[in-house]
């Protein structure tokens, strides 16, 4: 730990979760260096991705989509070697996880499919769960710098499976998300209280921390972002050319995907995905 303690760490993204990241890994006093495309006024920023990662051992990347991972990835690739691990925790599609990889093994450098569940205030207390898929030996050689931004840490195979779970479970989360919607616009359509039904949930099989989170932030209309409805829309179609990819039929994402789509059309997309709600208002 105490060479690796010692090593540069680059963060590319700071958006939510890689600026609070970012903001863990300083006050645990590691060697940080940050880039962002659009520039934020930190101390530790830099002005191009490429300049963050010179002399830096460790590469997170927390950002936006597969496009943007293999464009920065290209910026910074005559800075890789063999010396260099890049940490992905950018929830991509699979090809791109895949292309990471075999790019970082060309590069001469260690590669980790490292999506993570967990929002805002979770990123903030140093509470992520990562899904990690890999080499073991590599994980285990960077374990003690994930944990300073994590609560838990899931090896899940080889890379690509991180990736696939994480998919997978988001898919859970839109569904979620789009089922509490429908329940508070039939309760409220029939003159129930939101609250009575938030207290109906809470004591049913049902209930689950996200609805216990979502549900009464849906109520108020509340839907300051903590995970984007742009962003589950991103991984809602990930999801379903995986479905298609293994011959699956999915019908419910399906419709799922389409209502986002429709609100991100209307200007929703940078609102918190519980937005979903807005298709039953007025």
């Amino acid at each position: 730990m105490d060479r690796i303690s010692n090593s540069q760490i680059a963060v590319l993204g700071m958006g939510i979760i890689g600026s609070r990241c970012a903001d863990n890994l300083n006050t645990a006093n590691m060697n940080v260096r940050t880039w962002n495309r659009t520039p934020k006024n930190r101390t530790d920023g830099m002005d191009t991705a490429a300049d963050a990662v010179t002399g830096s051992e460790i590469i997170f990347f927390y950002l936006n989509n597969g496009v943007t991972c293999r464009e920065i990835f290209e910026s910074i690739k005559p800075a890789l070697q063999e010396s260099k691990v890049i940490i992905n925790c950018s929830t991509v599609d699979l090809e791109t996880t895949l292309w990471l990889a075999q790019e970082c093994k060309k590069a001469g450098c260690h590669f980790l499919d490292c999506p993570f569940t967990g929002s805002k205030v979770a990123a903030g207390r140093g509470e992520l769960v990562y899904y990690v898929g890999g080499d073991e030996t590599v994980l285990d050689h960077y374990r003690t710098i994930l944990e300073i931004t994590a609560k838990e840490i899931i090896p899940m195979g080889k890379v690509g499976d991180a990736t696939v779970v994480k998919i997978a479970t988001n898919l859970i989360s839109a569904s979620t998300v789009q089922a509490l919607s429908e329940s508070l616009a039939i309760a409220t359509a029939h003159g129930i209280p939101s609250d009575k039904l938030i207290s109906a949930v809470s004591g049913n099989a049902c209930g689950s921390v996200l609805s216990s989170m979502k549900l009464p932030t849906m109520a108020n209309g509340d839907y300051e972002t903590h995970f984007s409805l742009e962003n589950m829309l991103k991984d809602a179609n990930f999801g379903l050319s995986l479905a298609e990819n293994a011959g699956l039929k999915t019908p419910g994402i399906q419709t799922t995907a389409t209502v986002m789509q429709e609100l991100c059309d209307k200007g929703s997309g940078t609102l918190d995905f519980s937005a979903l709600l807005q298709q039953f208002e007025a």
